[in-house]
């Protein structure tokens, strides 16, 4: 077994580095306070709580595509244009992107700048998609 491990060790060192993403990933997220909301959650939230959607996602991507009423400020703005949901604030903000990567940057970068009640749609839009949820052009 032994002699298995050392001459194999490449792959042993690839199956730790694998096992410690899938760890680390959802530890940092509850570590940093990232809440993860699926699309029901998402639409409960839009429509009970008035929430806003913010699509952190290119504008070619969004035009392709997004929830209603969604407003796009790319992850790579979101620092600088970060004052424009200064007004929605005390509102939920649900933050989705393509697949839930992006958007949980996103949310740990508003969640330093004071927003409180930051979600990050989990599997974004794909996910949105997959449960035959309504997108506009």
């Amino acid at each position: 077994m032994e002699a298995f491990v050392v001459g194999h060790w490449y792959l042993f060192l690839a199956l730790f580095v694998v096992l410690g993403l899938i760890v680390i990933q959802p530890l940092m997220e509850s570590v940093s306070g990232i809440h993860k909301v699926s699309s029901q959650e998402a639409v409960q939230l839009i429509n009970r709580q008035d929430a806003v959607i913010v699509d952190v996602r290119e504008p070619s991507e969004f035009q392709g595509g997004h929830i209603a009423r969604a407003i796009n400020i790319p992850l790579g703005q979101i620092a600088t244009r970060g004052q424009e949901l200064k007004k929605f604030k005390e509102r939920p903000i649900v933050i989705c992107c393509a697949s839930g990567a992006r958007s949980s940057r996103a949310v740990a970068l508003l969640r330093k700048e004071g927003f409180s009640n930051v979600h990050n749609l989990s599997g974004g839009m794909a996910a949105w998609r997959t449960q035959s949820l309504p997108v506009e052009p």
